[in-house]
């Protein structure tokens, strides 16, 4: 069987693209590769995009000289987790603090890393986890 190598993309929707987008610019310091009124695309990192796409944009099928990407869309309180350096934590703290973003919860986990969770301006929940989370991270 093939194997997957990993994931490329992961999408969340907002209720207002621009508001959303400047969060992860300026908070998570993010860089935007695709910035349009539909969709936010940012680097996040190991070869994965971010996109951020514009609530109700999404439902249908939209034709490029490329090809048809099919309609999706995704409703409530969606979750991410980005990796980070463990030695970065104490940094991350004072960074979320310095933007007024609560840290919702800080979890321990067994396997020796830390998750940092809060909320983007869409009630999304974003996770920043440290290696040790996972058996493969």
């Amino acid at each position: 069987m093939p194997a997957v190598t990993h994931i490329v993309e992961s999408s969340l929707y907002a209720r207002d693209v621009k508001v959303t987008a400047n969060f992860y610019a300026t908070v998570l310091g993010l860089s935007a590769m695709l910035d349009t009124p539909r969709l936010v695309a940012f680097d996040a990192g190991n070869h994965s995009v971010l996109l951020v796409f514009q609530e109700g944009a999404t439902s249908d099928d939209v034709r490029t000289d490329e090809g048809v990407i099919p309609g999706h869309d995704g409703q409530g309180r969606l979750h991410l987790a980005l990796g980070i350096a463990t030695e970065s934590l104490d940094e991350w703290r004072r960074r979320l603090a310095a933007h007024d973003v609560e840290i919702l919860s800080e979890t321990h986990w067994k396997g020796g890393g830390t998750s940092l969770y809060f909320q983007d301006p869409d009630g999304h929940v974003v996770e920043l986890a440290t290696p040790g989370l996972w058996a493969n991270y």
